[in-house]
């Protein structure tokens, strides 16, 4: 670390300059000026947090950032410092053990992380120094130095490939450790580059570090012999990643340009940032209201302590003179630090091991998710991923769910369907049927029924053929004329094609898109053949073989959202071929050549298909001279360099004719309809935003039953704010008036005990929103319109059943996100994606979940919590999410509730021993009551209960609506909690005190003294505490019968063996065999026993005598749910949150 910060000193000057030089191989471009090596980082990767220095003070000032461990810090201060009732061990012990326990985890994690560095920084590279291959280790590759990578080897820095043992001077790599994206990307090298390396002297000069990944700029400088300048752009296609595979590739030589910490990798190894459950803001709020009532109960001791010394006598009787330097103490101080001690006799009344038991409860409960077998997919043999273990029981409380459509909805699986040549349908479906477009001969289909007329069709077929960057991947069985797979992106080639020598090919294609638009071609007798050195091929329908050479790509991006490339024919003409959306193309072609495809289009998208236009152009001599030279030009830039391209792309994509369109279909997901409306019927709203258009979206929908049949459709769209007339902001004020009235103001009166959410009323609307249109909302001219337009399109939103988004880009999904979560009442929000586009919104969300697909795994890679498939968001939420939720709210009230049941009865005895700070219970009770009695049970109950079956969660998803909004840890449930410790704290103190007015407990005649009273009260507590979870418990394994009646067992033999020794390390043993004593006395036996029975009476009588109102939560047995069903006019969330769990719904007992 600090060899890397001394570098990045020294290096100084790339840090203030937009650019960085690197001589490649080390060697200086001119031989008369000495060659002095700029400094940059080495090659070392740092993932790890600390060092074993640092590990100590870095650690210990983390953890006492939190507010209760500085709080019993503080506590543990003053119990050494000032003179208090119980021992600093008391506070010291619980402390250590959580500072402990939790020091020991994230050691052990950064232990995990420094042992992964090692692997990396360790790992054997081959450099090329001076002619010689030398293997090093990766740590130590500098910036220059020429690398040489084998086939199946991961790049160790970030190069620029300069040489290739392929022919056609390409590479192909994987970037699944990036990205995840499994499918091959082709990388070129530096063009016209010299075949030996060894007398190559060049310079290159590109920008300085930054993580995106899909974006780098720079120039190459090539000093011939002659003093002549060659001079090369480099560009993405050029950089090798570290982290990234060779494949299909033999070896490879590139120069590092970035190492280390400042590779691409590196960059984008950034922890995101920290989410927060609204659980653990309940329990912040809990803490203060627990502070409060530890101040007052210190206020109202060190009072009453005055006021009764203040009594004649009281405060120096004649067996307790005070010795002079009591005398000389000042009176103000002498309170304040009464009132500190009393602080410290109550201070267990804030529970520090409910911290360390939470955690362990989020770690351990994770497990759970990743183990379920339900969530394993066979297909890509992985099961679920949990990023982060803090937001389990988020998943029990979401309210709006955000899901991409294609990937999440869909399977981003892509089969060509049809195609619309001048307004002509062709369609392909099977072989052995007459279908509209073909004529069926007796061999296979490879006959275009020809009603455009032949030109066009076959100029359409050559656009699908040409407008690509697929790749063709020779089979590595060429010899074999048979038996082979065409495989095409993990799949195969439907139907028999009329060249069997090309079903030995694989095609290898960034989206699957491409491949299924190539594969559409070769339905019709034209196939691509590969790209060889700038040489596409293809063969035509008469068996001949067309060569063009690619003179340029215009490459897809989001924005244009439409990709083109430039090929000269063996005739010498120049064309432009372009593919994308019909919102992007349609602007740029004849207007009357338009309205022939846009039915077809807008029927395709209608019945849920992808669609795509193509168009051509042919480029005159003079228009390929100005696009060439200002393409050359854009791509040296190396400033603003993407937005030079956009502008060259605009200007030579103009003017072009539409050939036709072509339709893909993308399926739904498996379950994706009964998985949409389990979450409607729990209550959980769904907002869908693609970037997909709206008519393909919302047939999505309607398949997905979000949108049903009788639901009233309110769009605001682009072409709604047309047709007014009006002004687009004047016509888009007036719709979302319109709609709110309608959806809003209109809507009937919500039900008692139903919240809007829920109504029936929501069941009417779906609102559909374009990116265009929401850009205007969020956005207006002045700022009183936006916030109106804002409140009310929000407004209008939460009173549909459903949403649709389209046309979205990545930023406004996000921002979508945002203003939902930042709405009135702060609902809890979940995104849902699988490609890098749905990034933004998942970071955005309270949970982030991605879906390990096909469009890489970014999603993944950023999301809280990954599934296979889309169904297994179902069970995610309604069962884990429902448990997770139930588990830790208990685990919080009970922590609370437990320990004031403790310390009541200390705060009561202070009335009866003169405010004197005497403690009730040992110092070793104090110690241990919550770190070994009253822990493992609560843990294992948090981490094993379900008071209702998984099956019945799953079957009943309205069970899920009971636990919506917080419902166990609001103020309500926490009163009753509150109250039952303090009924409780009352029973155990008063009741022993009760067996005491006896005067003869003992057979001998022999009162006991107060630590046998305290002891008494703690046992009490202990038994009285355990048995209530017990009591609670509705799913018991052998994990919970071993933990609670272990404990229990524990605390006797304990007792007995603390009080049976004589500890020499003790100064006095307080408890020595009082607890043999105490249990000798019969009376006190009945006390215990009484107390624990009444003390759980109210619980037992209400478990017994509760009529039964259905099937028992352990059946499988069928469950009647449907969304706006009734339900029982007795609010079942209240025994819920009371915990006793008898009437969890009319379902469930």
């Amino acid at each position: 670390m600090l060899r890397r910060r001394l570098n990045r000193l020294l290096g100084g000057d790339e840090r203030r300059v937009d650019s960085r030089t690197i001589y490649v191989g080390h060697r200086s471009s001119s031989t008369s000026e000495v060659f002095i090596p700029p400094k940059f980082c080495d090659n070392r990767i740092v993932s790890s947090k600390y060092t074993v220095w640092n590990f100590l003070p870095k650690n210990l000032f983390e953890q006492f950032r939190r507010i209760a461990n500085f709080y019993f810090l503080i506590i543990f201060l003053v119990q050494v410092i000032v003179d208090t009732p119980t021992s600093p061990v008391t506070s010291g012990l619980p402390l250590f053990f959580v500072i402990t326990v939790t020091a020991i985890k994230q050691g052990y994690e950064d232990w995990l992380r420094h042992k992964a560095d090692n692997e990396v920084n360790k790992y054997l590279v081959t450099v090329l120094e001076q002619g010689r291959k030398i293997r090093k280790e990766s740590e130590k590759i500098k910036v220059g130095d020429v690398v040489e990578v084998e086939e199946d080897e991961t790049f160790p820095c970030d190069l620029i490939l300069l040489q290739s043992s392929r022919d056609d001077d390409t590479c192909f790599v994987t970037t699944a450790s990036l990205d995840g994206e499994s499918n091959h990307k082709t990388h070129y090298t530096v063009p016209d580059m010299e075949k030996d390396l060894e007398s190559l002297n060049a310079t290159i000069e590109c920008e300085q570090p930054q993580p995106d990944l899909y974006k780098f700029v720079g120039r190459m400088h090539i000093y011939k012999n002659e003093q002549e300048t060659a001079v090369r752009s480099l560009g993405p296609e050029n950089l090798l990643l570290k982290g990234a595979t060779l494949k299909n590739t033999q070896k490879i030589c590139g120069v590092a340009v970035y190492t280390g910490m400042e590779t691409k990798m590196a960059l984008n190894y950034q922890g995101k940032s920290q989410k927060r459950s609204a659980v653990e803001k309940s329990i912040n709020a809990f803490l203060l209201v627990y502070l409060c009532i530890l101040v007052s109960k210190a206020l109202v001791c060190t009072t009453l302590k005055y006021v009764w010394q203040s009594k004649p006598g009281q405060d120096e009787p004649w067996y307790n003179e005070k010795t002079q330097k009591e005398k000389d103490t000042n009176l103000y101080l002498k309170m304040f630090t009464d009132f500190l001690s009393f602080m410290v006799l109550f201070n267990f009344i804030i529970p520090v091991s409910m911290y360390v038991t939470v955690e362990m409860q989020k770690f351990l409960g994770s497990f759970f998710i990743t183990w379920d077998k339900d969530f394993f997919d066979p297909e890509i043999k992985e099961g679920a991923l949990v990023n982060t273990s803090d937001l389990n029981e988020e998943l029990g409380q979401v309210e709006y769910v955000f899901t991409d459509k294609t990937g999440t909805l869909t399977q981003n699986n892509m089969e060509f369907i049809e195609c619309c040549i001048d307004g002509f349908q062709y369609k392909y479906r099977d072989a052995n049927s007459e279908l509209d477009g073909f004529c069926v001969t007796d061999g296979p289909v490879n006959k275009v029924q020809q009603k455009a007329g032949r030109e066009r069709e076959e100029l359409f077929l050559r656009a699908l053929c040409l407008c690509h960057t697929v790749q063709v991947k020779e089979s590595t069985q060429q010899s074999q004329g048979d038996g082979l797979i065409d495989q095409v992106d993990g799949f195969g080639v439907d139907g028999e094609v009329p060249h069997p020598p090309q079903e030995q090919r694989g095609f290898i294609a960034s989206s699957p898109d491409e491949v299924a638009l190539v594969k559409g071609a070769m339905r019709y007798g034209f196939t691509f053949l590969g790209l060889e050195s700038k040489t596409m091929k293809i063969l035509t329908r008469n068996n001949d073989v067309e060569m063009y050479e690619l003179l340029h790509v215009l490459n897809f991006d989001p924005v244009r959202r439409r990709m083109s490339v430039i090929v000269r024919s063996k005739s010498g003409d120049t064309l432009l071929f372009c593919k994308g959306a019909d919102s992007s193309i349609f602007p740029r072609v004849r207007q009357e050549e338009v309205e022939r495809i846009r039915m077809n289009v807008e029927r395709n998208a209608t019945e849920g298909y992808r669609t795509l236009c193509v168009a051509y152009k042919y480029l005159s001599a003079e228009e390929y001279a100005q696009a060439d030279a200002g393409l050359r030009e854009a791509r040296l830039a190396l400033q603003d360099r993407e937005e030079k391209l956009i502008t060259v792309y605009n200007q030579v994509e103009t003017g072009m004719s539409l050939i036709g369109a072509t339709a893909v279909e993308d399926r739904l997901q498996e379950e994706a309809a009964e998985t949409m409306e389990a979450l409607q019927g729990a209550g959980i709203k769904v907002w869908v935003l693609t970037g997909d258009k709206m008519e393909t979206a919302k047939s999505t929908c309607y398949a997905c039953r979000l949108f049903q049949r009788n639901t009233e459709l309110l769009e605001l769209t682009v072409r709604t704010l047309e047709d007014g007339g009006k002004k687009r902001e004047k016509r888009l004020k007036d719709l979302l008036h319109e709609y709110h009235k309608k959806a809003v103001q209109d809507a009937p009166p919500v039900k008692a005990g139903v919240t809007r959410t829920w109504s029936s009323a929501t069941q009417d609307y779906g609102f559909i929103i374009d990116g265009a249109t929401l850009s205007m909302v969020l956005n207006s001219s002045s700022e009183s319109n936006s916030s109106c337009n804002k409140n009310l399109f929000l407004e209008i939103c939460q009173n549909c059943a459903s949403v649709l988004c389209c046309r979205m880009a990545p930023l406004q999904k996000a921002q979508i996100v945002k203003m939902v979560k930042n709405s009135k009442g702060s609902p809890i929000t979940l995104s849902i994606g699988d490609g890098a586009n749905d990034v933004s919104m998942i970071l955005e969300a309270h949970v982030g979940i991605g879906i390990k697909g096909k469009e890489g795994r970014q999603a993944v890679r950023n999301s809280d919590y990954a599934i296979p498939k889309l169904k297994h968001l179902k069970k995610l939420l309604l069962a884990h999410g429902h448990l997770y939720y139930v588990r830790i709210a208990h685990l919080v009230q009970y922590f609370f509730y437990k320990n004031l049941c403790f310390i009541l009865p200390q705060f009561l005895y202070q009335f009866f021993c003169g405010y004197s700070q005497q403690p009730l219970y040992d110092a070793a009770y104090l110690t241990m009551y919550n770190i070994c009695f009253t822990s493992m049970p609560i843990l294992a109950y948090s981490l094993l209960e379900q008071h209702i079956c998984m099956e019945v969660l799953l079957d009943n998803s309205t069970l899920y609506r009971e636990i919506a909004k917080n419902a166990m840890l609001r103020w309500g449930p926490f009163l009753y909690w509150t109250l039952l410790g303090v009924f409780h704290g009352l029973l155990f103190f008063f009741g022993v005190r009760y067996l005491f007015s006896n005067p003869a407990l003992q057979d001998n005649g022999q009162v006991f003294g107060n630590w046998s009273y305290g002891t008494i009260v703690f046992t009490v507590l202990v038994f009285t505490v355990t048995l209530k979870l017990a009591l609670d418990t509705r799913h018991w394994t052998w994990i919970n019968h071993f933990v609670i009646w272990g404990s229990l067992a524990f605390y006797m033999f304990f007792s007995f063996f603390w009080g049976g020794i004589i500890w020499p390390f003790l100064k006095q043993q307080r408890l020595y065999f009082v607890f043999a004593n105490m249990l000798s006395s019969v009376s006190a036996w009945l006390v215990i026993i009484l107390l624990i029975l009444l003390s759980l009476l109210p619980e037992i009588l209400l478990v017994v005598f509760r009529k039964p109102r259905g099937p028992h939560t352990r059946q499988k047995k069928p469950v009647q749910s449907s969304v706006g069903g009734n339900q029982s006019p007795r609010s079942s969330a209240r025994p819920l949150l009371m915990r006793t769990f008898s009437d969890e719904s009319n379902t469930v007992i």
